[in-house]
């Protein structure tokens, strides 16, 4: 069985290098980035790699591309829309634990709901705080912080975020 599966794996390799010069996790090698993203009931188009973590409440659009060691956390509901690039990981969270951890375990976690727009780009590395709002078409650049809603069409970066777009 283990040489089987080594074939397979060599076999797979091989084929997706030659298709597209990369190389994978073994687990990208044998899920079908889309029919996950079908299986999670994400919109027609949408794709998400075997390494992506999905709890919780989660909506996603349609043709949306959501990379490699991201985390959509959705349990205060969160919603992705169309046409969007999740880049290789990014961290995105509908709950903190601020306040259990600090009342030693009274406390609830709190949620709030975590939105993105259509059109968006959120760039490698970057954590989105609970209850944030993206809008449609803003852009934010790597390794960003973002703790505040972005204006539709903004371009921002830096932890925390702050404007990138310069006065004329």
């Amino acid at each position: 069985m283990l040489e089987l599966l080594a074939a397979f794996w060599k076999d797979r390799r091989d084929q997706v290098d030659a298709q597209f010069a990369r190389t994978l996790p073994f687990g990208d090698y044998v899920v079908d980035r889309w029919d996950k993203a079908a299986r999670l009931g994400f919109g027609k188009g949408t794709s998400i790699y075997d390494t992506a973590h999905v709890f919780g409440d989660v909506s996603v659009g349609r043709n949306t591309w959501i990379g490699p060691f991201t985390i959509l956390d959705g349990s205060g509901g969160l919603t992705i829309g169309e046409n969007c690039a999740i880049s290789a990981g990014v961290q995105i969270y509908t709950h903190d634990t601020v306040e259990w951890a600090t009342s030693g375990g009274k406390a609830a976690p709190v949620r709030a709901p975590t939105r993105i727009g259509d059109n968006c780009y959120i760039g490698p590395n970057t954590v989105v705080a609970k209850g944030v709002t993206i809008g449609d078409g803003a852009v934010v650049g790597a390794n960003s912080l973002v703790l505040n809603d972005i204006a539709a069409g903004a371009r921002v970066g830096g932890s925390p975020t702050r404007s990138l777009t310069r006065n004329a």
